[in-house]
């Protein structure tokens, strides 16, 4: 069994195309982990909960490719 790992993308069709098992969608393509017109504090909010989806996705056992969207 190897390690697991978790994509972090924009463009989640294409996490599916390349085989990925664990996706997590971000926020868009310019700024995949943030979005500068928001306040720093709702940017620290917004990257904690798109980091703490992936780490939780690790946790969960997956067949197949599953998107961690919620």
């Amino acid at each position: 069994m190897g390690i697991p790992v978790v994509h972090v993308c924009t463009v989640t069709p294409i996490s599916l195309t390349v085989g990925a098992n664990r996706i997590v969608p971000a926020v868009a393509i310019p700024y995949p982990l943030g979005n500068p017109k928001v306040t720093g504090q709702e940017e620290f909010n917004l990257r904690k909960k798109i980091v703490e989806r992936a780490l939780l996705s690790l946790t969960k056992p997956v067949s197949e490719q599953t998107v961690f969207d919620n």
